[in-house]
């Protein structure tokens, strides 16, 4: 009687697997985030700078009839605050495969996206800081509404490149490239976008606490 074995040996012809791809949309969203973040510090850099040496001169650093309120930026915070969870909700559904909470959650951070930008804009608006220097000729060497204006917009820049990635991922997502084993576009636009987050935090500080 033959033997019949329930294995079937494993030959030496057995195609090796397949080398790992490395993630390099990950690895450029980076570096590409680290760079945008450096440069957003710089420009903070200088404020605090420019806004101590007219504080030593004896001066105001905000100029006259400029107020800043604290509602508008706390609740701006507490909307990227909401953001952030909104991702990383977006991100374990997708881990699961659950596609439709992943896109209803992407949806929700386009519109808390819009609702910051529009908080923002209506800040400004109240604030009624002017477009151009005012003061002395030491002052308006300080140039404090360009920079003021240039920190502000530079962060709804980025936060308007973060909602175009995020939606650029969802919409690969829905096509099909992404799933749950490969979430290489959707954890690059979580980078930039905490990213943005951190810019904002520090801003929130500098600007709109310590003004």
């Amino acid at each position: 009687m033959t033997d019949v074995s329930l294995y079937t040996p494993i030959t030496g012809d057995a195609p090796a697997p397949e080398a790992a791809r490395p993630r390099l949309l990950v690895l450029g969203t980076a570096f590409a985030s680290a760079a945008v973040f450096m440069g957003f510090l710089g420009m903070v850099g200088l404020y605090i700078g420019y806004r101590q040496e007219v504080i030593g001169m004896g001066e105001t650093w905000l100029p006259s009839g400029v107020v800043i309120p604290l509602t508008q930026p706390n609740m701006m915070l507490a909307t990227w605050s909401l953001s952030a969870a909104t991702l990383v909700w977006a991100l374990v559904s997708m881990k699961n495969d659950d596609r439709p909470n992943t896109y209803i959650a992407l949806g929700f951070i386009m519109i808390l996206g819009f609702a910051y930008i529009a908080q923002t804009g209506y800040l400004l608006s109240i604030m009624d800081m002017p477009l151009y220097p005012t003061g002395g000729d030491e002052l308006d060497a300080l140039n404090r509404p360009p920079l003021f204006y240039g920190i502000i917009g530079s962060h709804i820049v980025m936060t308007l490149a973060g909602m175009a990635y995020l939606a650029a991922m969802g919409l690969r997502t829905l096509g099909g490239q992404y799933s749950a084993k490969d979430l290489e576009g959707l954890y690059g636009a979580a980078f930039f976008w905490f990213t943005t987050y951190a810019a904002y935090l520090l801003m929130w500080y500098v600007i709109y606490i310590t003004k």
